[in-house]
């Protein structure tokens, strides 16, 4: 039973974790495409958060397979979630006519 709340537990760290990795993204695309630095924003954004998401699964699993397992059961659930919440916004731009990618 114990068992059971800890693997709870790493599957709403994995959710933290990939709530934090793919929001992070969804900025980071949205905040970067402006910028006058791009690379600059997109590299310092997935060593952040490569190093979070990292971090956080070494911490949760303790050595465990089981919690690590739990804690990308969550983290692969927080990305279905971000693609669906972040999906609504992409939608609502208005897309390119066919006239409009070969104008000059």
């Amino acid at each position: 039973m114990r068992e059971l709340l800890f693997l709870a537990a790493a599957s709403a760290a994995g959710l933290l974790l990939g709530a934090i990795f793919f929001g992070g993204l969804w900025f980071t695309v949205r905040k970067g495409v402006s910028s006058r630095r791009p690379a600059l924003w997109f590299f310092c954004s997935l060593s952040l958060r490569m190093s979070v998401a990292l971090a956080g699964f070494y911490f949760v699993s303790g050595g465990r397979w089981e919690r690590l397992l739990a804690c990308l059961l969550g983290f692969l659930v927080a990305r279905l979630v971000v693609t669906r919440l972040t999906k609504s916004s992409v939608e609502d731009r208005p897309r390119d006519t066919e006239e409009a990618r070969y104008a000059p």
